[in-house]
C-alpha cells in the first residue's frame, strides 16, 4: 500500500509543455551571432529546468536535465557521408510534451533534419553534464560518428579494477526494433553504481523512414524529398528539486516595476532566473553550470539586493553554510551524481578506500577558491544589517547557522591576519598552488591564465578581504542589538579592517604617455591582419591619453610586484565601498577609454582585460586561453559596473557602456567575443562558445534595470 502512494506521487498525466525560454528569441537576440547555435528550455512535471541545445556547427545535440544530479543526454547528428555542417538539424514545429510515470520523468519533443539526405546518429553519451564538458573539451565531438564510446579515464579505470557489474555500466546499451508502421531506438545506461538510470528513446515513421543500426551508429534515410523528421524522448530516476518562483523569489516593489513595464527583456530573465532557483540552491547557470556555485550565488545575492525578496539571502547563505569545510572554508562547486561517482572513483584508485564504494554517490565539496570564503561574510553583513528583516527571523537563522556562520569569521580573520602583523605584498591572501607550482587562479578570473599567472589578486585583497573585515564588525554590532552574543575578537578584527584599508597601493600602475603609446603600439603590431589594421585606425581616430594613466593591477607575481593587466575587476570595488572623488573618477577612467588603450570596444561592450602594457609573455598566455582575455565580454562584469554608476550622477558613462552592449546583439549572454572579417566594419561580435544562455550572475541585470529606473527601490 505504501509503495502504491509512492509511486502516486511520484506519477504524473502527459501534457503540452511550451518552452519556458528560446535562444536565440526573436526581437531580443541577433541570430547572426549565435552562429547556427539554437536552445530550448523547458519545465518537466516536477517543475525541475530542462535545457535543449543545437550546436549548428558540429550537429551536437545535448538535454540538460538541472535536477538534483545533473544529468546530460547527448549524441550527434551527421549527413549520410559523415560531414557535420551539412546536417540542419533544427527544432521541429510541434512543441514538447512531459509526463512522470512509476519514478520516471520524461520529456518528449519533435526534432527534423533538412536536407532530404540520409543521417547517421552516434556519439551517444548519457551521464553527467561534467563529463558532457569533457567531451566538448577534448574535441571529441569532431571524431568519427562510429568512434568508440567516450568514457573518462577514471572511470574506465575503476571499472577495469572491480570488473562485473561496473564494466556492463560504462557505455550505453543501444537496441533498435522496426515494425511496417515505425522503428524506435533505444539508448539506455545506469550510473555505474547502478542507482539511477537515463534512457533516450528515437521514434520514427517507419512509412516516410527507414533506419538501421550498426556499430553503435543509427543510420536514418527518407523515402522521399522530405525532411527526415523523428521524435526524441528522455528519461530520468534521478531525484528532482524543489523550484522557487517568482513571488518567492522578488520583492513586491519589484514585481510591480516589472508588471509594468511590460518589457520581454525583464520577462526573459525573470523566467531564467526562476528555471535556476530551488529551495536547495541556486544553480550557477544553464546548460553548462546546472549546480551549486559557492560565488555565483554570493555574489548574486550582492547584486540583487534592490530587487529580492528579503529571505533570499536565507537561501543562499544557507546553502553555502550547509557546505562549509570544517576550518570554515566555503565550497566552490559541489559534485554529485555523475561527477561524484567519478572523483570518488578516482580517489579509490589512488588510496585503495574501500569505505568510498559504500556510496560512490556521496556528494564531494572543491574548497580550492580564494574569493567565496571572503564574499559569504559581506552577504551575512548586509542581511543581519536589514532592518526589514524581522529580529525573530535572524535569531531563527542563527539557531540552524550561527555556529558554522561564526566558523567562517573566524577563518576569515586567521587568513588576514598575517597581513595586518606585517602588511608587505608578499603577505596578502595568495592563490593555492597547483602540483607543478602555478599558482591556481582562485577568484572568478578561473581560467588558467585569468589572473596572467599571478598569485595575489587584485579583486581578492583589495575589494573582498577588506569588505569581509568591516562585515565582521556590522554582524558583531547586529548581534549585540539584538542581545545576542557577538562575534569572538570583533576588536581585534576591526584593527585588521584599518590595515587592510590600504591594500590597493601594492597594486597601482602608473604610466607617462609616451610609455602607454610605446607598450600599446607594440602590442597591436604583433597582431595579425586584420586585427592590427583595425586597432590601428581606433588609435588614429581616438588617440592616446596626454597624462598619466594610472590603474590598478590585475594582480601581483609571487615576489608581490605587479603585473600590469589592466582588468574590469575595479567595478566591484566600486559597487562595494565608496570612495573619494578623485579615486573614483581614476577607477572609472579606463571603463571608458577605448581599447586597446582601455577596455571600451564600440559595438561590443568592455574588455574584460586588457594586456597591452604587461609583457608578451603575458600577451601570449591570453592569446592560448582566450576565456578571460582581451577578446571577451562577461555580462557580470558589465552589470557590476552599470549598478555602482546606477548610484552616482554619471549617465554618459551608463549610456556609452549600455549602447556599446546592446549593439553586439549578445547583451544577455553570460560572456561574449568577437571576430574579424571582411566588410565594414571588420569587427563582428559572436558568442563564446562555453557561454551558459541563463547564467546567475548575468541576470543580475534585473537589478541594474530596476536601479536604473526605480532611483528608491521598495521592498
Amino acid at each position: 500500500m505504501l509503495l502504491a502512494i509512492l509511486v502516486a506521487l511520484q506519477t504524473a498525466p502527459a501534457r503540452e509543455a511550451p518552452p519556458v525560454l528560446q535562444f536565440p528569441t526573436p526581437g531580443l537576440d541577433d541570430p547572426a551571432a549565435y552562429e547556427g547555435y539554437t536552445a530550448r528550455l523547458y519545465r518537466d512535471a516536477r517543475g525541475n529546468s530542462v535545457e535543449i541545445y543545437i550546436e549548428g556547427k558540429t550537429g551536437r545535440v545535448v538535454h540538460v536535465w538541472a535536477d538534483a544530479l545533473n544529468e546530460s543526454i547527448g549524441f550527434t547528428v551527421r549527413d549520410a557521408g559523415g560531414q557535420e555542417a551539412t546536417t540542419a538539424v533544427a527544432f521541429d514545429s510541434g512543441g514538447a510534451t512531459v509526463g512522470a510515470t512509476g519514478g520516471r520523468r520524461w520529456l518528449r519533443y519533435p526534432l527534423t533534419v533538412q536536407g532530404g539526405r540520409s543521417i547517421r546518429l552516434g556519439h551517444f553519451l548519457l551521464g553527467s553534464m561534467r563529463i558532457e564538458r569533457d567531451f566538448g573539451y577534448a574535441g571529441r565531438v569532431r571524431d568519427s560518428i562510429d568512434a568508440p564510446t567516450f568514457v573518462v579515464p577514471e572511470m574506465a579505470q575503476f571499472a577495469r579494477a572491480l570488473g562485473p557489474p561496473y564494466t556492463e555500466r560504462v557505455t550505453p546499451s543501444v537496441r533498435l526494433t522496426s515494425t511496417p508502421r515505425d522503428w524506435t531506438l533505444r539508448v539506455a545506461q545506469p550510473s555505474l553504481d547502478g542507482k539511477n538510470h537515463l534512457w533516450l528513446t528515437l521514434h520514427g515513421d517507419a512509412r516516410t523512414t527507414r533506419a538501421r543500426l550498426a556499430g553503435g551508429v543509427l543510420t536514418i534515410r527518407p523515402l522521399g524529398t522530405r525532411p527526415v523528421t523523428f521524435s526524441v524522448e528522455i528519461a530520468t530516476d534521478g531525484a528532482a528539486l524543489n523550484p522557487l518562483r517568482r513571488n518567492q523569489i522578488f520583492s513586491t516593489g519589484f514585481r510591480r516595476f516589472a508588471d509594468s513595464a511590460k518589457s520581454p527583456r525583464l520577462e526573459r530573465e525573470i523566467s531564467g532566473f526562476e528555471l535556476l532557483s530551488s529551495r536547495q540552491k541556486l544553480m550557477a547557470g544553464l546548460p553548462t553550470y546546472a549546480t551549486y556555485f559557492g560565488r555565483d550565488m554570493l555574489m548574486t545575492a550582492l547584486l540583487m539586493e534592490p530587487v529580492w525578496a528579503d529571505t533570499m539571502p536565507e537561501f543562499v547563505m544557507g546553502a553555502a553554510l550547509a557546505k562549509l569545510a570544517p576550518d570554515g572554508e566555503v565550497s566552490h562547486e559541489e559534485a554529485l551524481g555523475g561527477q561524484a561517482i567519478r572523483e570518488n572513483a578516482a580517489e579509490f584508485l589512488k588510496t585503495g578506500d574501500s569505505t568510498l564504494l559504500r556510496n560512490l554517490q556521496a556528494t564531494r565539496e572543491n574548497y580550492w577558491m580564494v574569493d567565496d570564503d571572503f564574499q559569504l561574510p559581506v552577504v551575512a553583513g548586509h542581511y543581519f544589517a536589514n532592518s526589514n528583516v524581522p529580529n525573530a527571523r535572524k535569531r531563527a537563522f542563527l539557531r540552524r547557522w550561527g555556529g558554522a556562520l561564526r566558523r567562517n569569521l573566524a577563518y576569515v580573520a586567521q587568513q588576514a591576519a598575517p597581513y595586518a602583523r606585517n602588511p608587505f605584498a608578499t603577505n596578502l591572501v595568495r592563490f593555492k598552488r597547483d602540483a607543478d607550482g602555478w599558482c591556481h587562479p582562485g577568484s572568478w578570473r578561473d581560467s588558467r591564465v585569468g589572473y596572467a599567472g599571478g598569485c595575489f589578486a587584485f579583486d581578492v585583497n583589495v575589494v573582498w578581504v577588506p569588505a569581509a573585515l568591516r562585515a565582521i564588525g556590522t554582524i558583531d554590532s547586529a548581534l549585540c542589538a539584538m542581545g545576542e552574543p557577538g562575534v569572538e575578537g570583533a576588536a581585534d578584527v576591526r584593527s585588521l579592517a584599518e590595515v587592510w584599508r590600504y591594500t590597493g597601493r601594492h597594486f597601482m600602475v602608473a604610466l607617462a604617455p609616451g610609455d602607454v603609446e610605446t607598450r600599446v603600439r607594440a602590442k597591436i603590431a604583433s597582431l595579425p591582419e586584420p586585427e592590427r589594421a583595425h586597432w590601428d585606425s581606433v588609435l588614429a581616430r581616438t588617440g592616446f591619453p596626454a597624462d598619466t594613466l594610472r590603474f590598478p593591477a590585475l594582480s601581483l607575481d609571487s615576489a608581490g610586484q605587479p603585473i600590469p593587466v589592466m582588468s574590469t575587476d575595479p567595478g566591484m570595488w566600486l559597487l562595494l565601498q565608496p570612495q573619494p572623488v578623485e579615486r573614483e573618477k581614476e577607477l572609472l577612467r579606463p571603463f571608458l577609454l577605448p581599447y586597446p588603450v582601455g577596455l571600451f570596444i564600440d559595438g561590443v561592450g568592455l574588455a574584460v582585460a586588457n594586456d597591452a602594457y604587461a609583457s608578451p609573455a603575458v600577451w601570449d598566455m591570453f592569446a592560448r586561453d582566450l576565456y578571460h582575455s582581451p577578446r571577451v565580454v562577461w555580462g557580470r562584469e558589465v552589470n557590476i559596473l552599470l549598478a555602482a554608476l546606477a548610484t552616482r550622477n554619471r549617465p554618459g558613462a551608463v549610456d556609452s557602456v549600455r549602447t556599446a552592449v546592446a549593439r553586439s546583439g549578445l547583451q544577455y549572454a553570460e560572456l561574449w567575443s568577437y571576430t574579424f572579417e571582411g566588410g565594414a566594419p571588420p569587427l563582428r561580435p559572436v558568442r563564446y562558445g562555453s557561454s551558459s544562455d541563463v547564467q546567475l550572475w548575468t541576470l543580475t541585470d534585473l537589478a541594474v534595470q530596476y536601479l536604473l529606473n526605480s532611483p528608491r527601490p521598495t521592498q
